[in-house]
């Protein structure tokens, strides 16, 4: 999906340009930060929850100023909503929606990090009269944004309910229901498009799976691998609910043209206790006809810590992943939000009912059962491996200063890029701002979000070139302890772990073929590989640490792990790094 950056200068705002993103990523997950209790922690207290357990991305219901307020500074990409109360207003007067969006989401710029705002929530279900308004308050609160400059960074969509897909198995037959397709949806969706925002859709395979236990497979439901279930009129197979669920949906949107619009997934979740009472808003609609499979009546309950574990920890998972497509759209990107963050005892009809059983929190902020947004017991993402933050060149240098300033600010060491200092050179803003962005990086344990500065920087897998690292060493040899020794470090470097292929006869670091010259390159090859980790530049008394780059003939050793660079710079006939 599309970074979309814009420099906006808003009336009564710092003097700095204040730098906003449409940042709409694949793999990400989110949750949804209901209030509807009278015993959860205070604001600040689950920010600092929320950035403990790696949360970068959260739902809340309404604008209010002490949850805004602490969110500020803290980089967790906020969606906020103009509630269902409001929702006439915001459709009759375009001033009323104006205000709000001053009131309610610029005053909190660019502290609070707002990505998007929901129009309403499930307004065809909860508030079916405002349903003919529901797009002309969209539209009034999306213009209130384009007029103060923030229709590029903040997007408007509104949540809806499974219930507004019909047909829904096999997938490939979903159609928006007809009272609301042509005379709702249809404009909806066209918005949408034109504003470049995506349809918001709350999919919950529980409530399929709790209706029809008998026909549903519990592994289908939770994306544990099962047999499958056959699209029989397009031959797709499926193994999610989940996935059946949003092929449903974007069956319906491609039967009234919309091909390529994104869909997020505002709300998914499992209760991890309870029963279903009647008039449950999240009540499943007939039919559920999306799966069938090997219910064999033995499995848990539906509503159990078993279930909630195994489905919100597999979507966590898997977005993580990159495996966000569907068999309909194999190449669906998959924002995410789980519902939700704590047990809220002011939903349903008591402690019993599954409405307020849907936390992964306790109020108590104690886990009800293990998760990891990390990743959890799966391969993680990309971003756990090796990787550095670099400046993004394309916002400009009054951004990548703004951004720059912030990083130093909060924790990243700047003292190298000082003038005089060893990483002063080259002097550039962008040079700059890479190495205070990767400072903030690596200090911040490479953590999902600490490399974004709202769209001024991005992750990469290979050290860029240049780096500049003001703690650099390297491990030489040492020639007085004489050639045996040298030869018996230098054979144990290169069998445990050092890529001595360089040295090899032909090879760019062969010359000059002397002992102490190819031991420097194994002994440093073996301590850059191990991180330069105490201990390991020493191969009994053979070697020792040195703090400027040595040279051998043409070779430059390496000072990090990159054995490529090394032969491409010496081809050049270049120092090597």
């Amino acid at each position: 999906m599309a970074l979309t950056c814009r420099l906006v200068l808003l009336l009564g705002a710092a003097t700095l340009p204040l730098l906003l993103c449409l940042t709409a990523e694949a793999r990400e997950v989110g949750v949804n930060y209901g209030r509807v209790a009278n015993d959860l922690p205070d604001p600040a207290a689950v920010v600092q929850l929320l950035r403990e357990n790696g949360i970068t991305m959260v739902r809340i219901y309404d604008t209010n100023d002490a949850v805004l307020r602490s969110f500020a500074n803290t980089g967790i990409k906020l969606t906020l909503m103009l509630p269902n109360e409001n929702l006439a207003d915001a459709a009759r007067s375009p001033s009323y929606a104006a205000d709000w969006a001053r009131r309610s989401v610029a005053a909190y710029l660019p502290a609070t990090r707002i990505h998007a705002v929901s129009v309403g929530n499930e307004v065809f279900d909860s508030r079916p009269d405002l349903t003919p308004l529901l797009v002309p308050a969209m539209t009034n609160v999306q213009a209130a944004l384009a007029q103060l400059g923030l229709a590029d960074a903040i997007k408007v969509s509104t949540p809806l309910s499974f219930a507004a897909v019909t047909d829904s198995f096999p997938p490939s037959r979903g159609r928006f229901r007809d009272d609301i397709a042509q005379p709702v949806m249809r404009p909806m969706l066209e918005f949408l498009q034109r504003t470049g925002s995506y349809l918001t859709i709350n999919l919950y395979p529980y409530f399929a799976y709790a209706a029809q236990p008998d026909k549903i497979s519990r592994d289908y439901f939770l994306g544990n691998p099962n047999p499958g279930v056959l699209d029989q009129d397009t031959g797709l197979m499926y193994y999610s609910l989940l996935d059946a669920q949003r092929d449903a949906t974007f069956a319906a949107m491609d039967k009234l043209g919309f091909t390529s619009l994104q869909a997020v997934q505002g709300e998914t979740g499992s209760p991890s206790a309870g029963r279903p009472k009647p008039g449950s808003p999240h009540k499943p609609h007939a039919p559920w006809e999306l799966a069938v499979g090997d219910g064999d009546g033995v499995d848990p309950p539906a509503a159990s810590k078993a279930n909630a574990q195994a489905y919100n920890n597999n979507v966590i998972n898997r977005v993580l992943s990159g495996r966000t497509g569907t068999p309909l759209r194999p190449d669906a990107d998959m924002d995410v939000y789980i519902f939700a963050l704590f047990n809220e005892n002011g939903k349903g009809s008591g402690p019993d009912d599954i409405e307020a059983n849907f936390g992964l929190f306790y109020p108590n902020m104690q886990k009800v059962y293990e998760f990891d947004f990390r990743g959890g017991g799966s391969p993680p993402p990309a971003p756990a491996a090796e990787s550095w933050c670099v400046a993004n060149a394309s916002v400009g240098d009054s951004w990548l200063q703004a951004a720059l300033e912030y990083a130093c600010g909060h924790g990243a060491d700047c003292g190298a890029i000082q003038p005089g200092a060893v990483c002063f050179e080259p002097d550039t803003r962008l040079a700059h701002a890479s190495y205070a962005f990767n400072s903030y990086y690596q200090r911040n344990g490479r953590a999902n979000g600490t490399c974004d500065f709202n769209g001024a920087a991005y992750i990469v897998y290979q050290e860029p070139a240049g780096t500049c690292d003001p703690n650099a060493s390297w491990c030489v040899a040492n020639a007085a302890v004489g050639d045996a020794r040298l030869l018996d470090g230098l054979s144990y470097a290169c069998a445990n772990g050092a890529d001595c292929s360089a040295i090899q006869p032909g090879a760019p670091c062969f010359e000059p073929n002397t002992m102490v010259a190819h031991a420097s390159y194994a002994f440093n090859s073996y301590y850059q590989h191990n991180h330069r980790a105490s201990g390991t530049c020493d191969f009994a008394g053979a070697a020792s640490v040195v703090y400027q780059a040595p040279k051998y003939g043409n070779c430059v050793l390496p000072s990090k792990t990159s054995i490529e660079e090394t032969i491409a710079k010496s081809e050049e006939g270049e120092a090597a790094i």
